[in-house]
């Protein structure tokens, strides 16, 4: 039976595609910098409020922070910290207990290291997220808040949050917003013809020559200044919120298991950033695509969080590169080349989100994706989120995921692939599945990740290509721990049947040849007369 997986699932419905486009010429982040633009200013200055969100969880190297203690200490009045706890907010986008788990920990370090400065760290709850602006609102108004200094984030909701926060609070304060997630300001990269560059090769190059002509973009900002004595606070909670009840871990040894893999706060951060540079970037270009390595970073989590800022690595870096701020393969190693470009690709995604703003509305980028009609099968669904699909590779990157709440980006592309080509699964189911389960997870990364495409991932050559010695899948697929050479990554094809069903591995689930074919021929059919 063939339906729109939409119609059981709910949390996977998104606006038409006409009103998708509507959006992408409306871009609602160009009314937010209208509005920002627009606001009068405030002469009789009064207490200074910086607002954290879920991307910039540090006082280190924080734009908006470093700037919002510049102006207090001119205008020698207090500093104070606000975070709006939104459970239904957690809810809403999937936050996986992981990451919740993480933003919260982080919370704690960061109000104590706040505390140190005579900077009070308030939490306010909202429970509903129409709750939100209101909540905002009000603890600005409730302690004389004059001026609110906040980062942006790209995301529609937010940005629409953000342009009500102006509405609403009106005269009453003064809003700045700064860029803190990226070098670049999305948007800003151009083509000849002054529009946003949409394809990542001429970004990544005209972002490195941006960044090796002007070093400076990589500074920088130091914590902010101490206040004269902790300010009295007229609301809010100084008791760090908890993670929200149903984005706790199942049991005790999966929250210590995951903090052991992902330690809160930013020294933690800086310390893993630390060890990557000294250890493995050497060897990054050449092994970063095999799993078994396990030469990547590892920074993700804490570049979604904000625990850790782009600058502050790149600025690290550039101490390992003599120097340099030229991360081009002329003007650095090939490791830290390759490095720098996952970086720029995280940087060319936020340009696409403000770009297309519909990308984050639950919509592919392409939006005759949309009229693919997606198969119904429940018992393919559970096989590939278990890692019980019969396929070694998706198995054993489905398998690091639900153990680990992270998955080598080869493995992502290929389970994805897998899911909404082989399966004809709704690719937006996938996309939220690592919503909730990913601690790393990041909007802007994850659609980007997860836009459909033609081209089928084959899961056994891509096997043999990355994880040539089998030493991944043996780890992730014990069943298949004992088998030897080739046989590993397609067992059932490779192994005489008797000694297949010794293995206790189950069968594929579905022909991988067939189905490229069932794809092609869908996507064909289904896409050649849309029009979105």
């Amino acid at each position: 039976m063939v339906k729109h997986a939409a119609e059981e699932h709910p949390e996977l419905k998104h606006p038409s595609t006409k009103r998708a486009k509507q959006i992408d010429a409306e871009t609602p982040f160009h009314t937010l910098i209208e509005a920002l633009g627009s606001q009068d200013s405030i002469d009789n200055v009064e207490n200074i409020i910086h607002w954290f969100r879920s991307k910039d969880l540090r006082i280190q190297d924080n734009r908006a922070l470093h700037n919002a203690s510049l102006f207090a200490k001119e205008k020698s009045k207090p500093l104070i910290c606000v975070y709006i706890y939104c459970p239904a907010e957690f809810e809403w986008h999937g936050t996986s207990p992981a990451r919740s788990d993480l933003i919260v920990q982080t919370l704690g370090l960061m109000q104590k290291e706040l505390k140190e400065l005579n900077i009070p760290m308030m939490f306010v709850t909202a429970n509903a997220r129409k709750e939100i602006v209101p909540s905002i609102v009000d603890f600005v108004k409730a302690n004389n808040g004059s001026h609110v200094f906040a980062n942006f984030e790209y995301e529609i909701d937010e940005i629409r949050r953000d342009i009500k926060v102006l509405k609403q609070l009106g005269n009453d304060a003064v809003v700045s917003l700064y860029h803190d997630q990226t070098i670049m300001e999305p948007g800003s990269i151009r083509t000849g013809n002054d529009k946003p560059m949409k394809v990542f090769t001429p970004y990544h190059k005209t972002w490195l020559g941006l960044v090796k002509n002007d070093p400076s973009l990589l500074d920088t900002h130091p914590l902010p200044s101490k206040n004269a004595k902790s300010p009295e606070v007229k609301s809010g909670s100084r008791d760090v919120p908890p993670v929200p009840e149903s984005k706790r871990f199942d049991s005790d040894e999966t929250k210590q298991r995951i903090r052991g893999l992902w330690p809160a706060g930013h020294a933690a951060g800086i310390q893993r950033l630390r060890q990557f540079i000294n250890d493995k970037i050497e060897n990054y270009a050449a092994t970063r695509s095999d799993p078994s390595k396990d030469s990547s970073s590892r920074m993700s989590a804490y570049f979604s969080s904000g625990t850790v800022s782009v600058r502050e690595a790149l600025t690290e870096l550039r101490k390992y590169n003599d120097n340099s701020a030229d991360f081009s393969s002329n003007g650095a190693s090939p490791g830290v080349a390759a490095w720098v470009r996952e970086i720029c690709f995280r940087e060319c995604y936020r340009q696409m989100i403000v770009v297309i703003p519909h990308n984050s509305m639950n919509l592919p980028q392409n939006l005759k994706f949309n009229f693919v009609q997606w198969e119904d099968d429940e018992e393919g669904w559970k096989k590939w989120y278990e890692g019980r699909t019969g396929v070694p590779f998706i198995d054993a990157g489905m398998r690091q995921l639900n153990h680990e709440a992270y998955m080598h980006n080869r493995l992502r592309m290929n389970v994805s692939s897998y899911l909404y080509c082989n399966l004809l699964i709704d690719y937006r189911r996938g996309e939220r599945y690592f919503a909730e389960t990913l601690v790393d997870w990041d909007l802007c990364n994850n659609t980007q990740g997860w836009e459909p495409s033609y081209t089928v991932f084959n899961p056994v050559s891509q096997a043999e290509k990355n994880d040539p010695s089998g030493d991944y899948i043996r780890r992730w697929v014990p069943e298949l721990k004992d088998v030897k050479g080739k046989a590993v990554y397609s067992p059932h094809d490779r192994l005489p049947k008797a000694q297949f069903e010794k293995l206790g591995y189950p069968r594929p689930h579905v022909d991988w040849h067939e189905t490229k074919q069932r794809c092609m021929q869908r996507f064909k059919s289904d896409m050649a007369d849309a029009e979105p």
